[in-house]
């Protein structure tokens, strides 16, 4: 998008109110149901679940200061929710990295060595595990 014209219809929408805001919002999603050269991005979920809930107070008939007070409590919500989402990425990153560095440090021992001890000789069976015998006191 052109970024000349996207700040001057920013301009001129800090000037209207939430209703009319809505019903420019309104107008631009039919637009974009009809002409779009290209699909929308598609938002995350909690985007989405804030744009249904809005949605569906809208179509209740829901005062327009009710909804964008709503509206407003659920972005502050994504953002505490989206900073948790992002701390846990950052997380389970760092374990994985010390899960890496704990595993390279113990060292595995090489898959052709843990193979060769298995069968000493290509073409033979291993030597069966010998029992030692049960002694009588134990088999009574």
């Amino acid at each position: 998008m052109n970024p000349y014209v996207r700040d001057r219809i920013s301009r001129k929408l800090d000037t209207l109110s939430d209703e009319r805001l809505y019903q420019i919002l309104d107008y631009v999603e039919f637009l974009e149901s009809k002409y779009a050269e290209k699909s929308a991005p598609v938002a995350n979920v909690f985007t989405r679940f804030a744009e249904g809930v809005e949605d569906k107070l809208r179509a209740g008939g829901v005062a327009v200061s009710t909804v964008s007070e709503t509206m407003g409590f659920l972005n502050k919500a994504m953002g505490v929710l989206n900073g948790v989402a992002q701390t846990t990425m950052t997380v389970a990153g760092d374990v994985v990295n010390a899960a890496k560095t704990a595993a390279d440090q113990v060292g595995a021992p090489p898959a052709a060595a843990a193979h060769a001890s298995t069968n000493a000789t290509p073409g033979t069976q291993p030597a069966p595990l010998e029992v030692p015998p049960t002694p009588p006191s134990a088999a009574a």
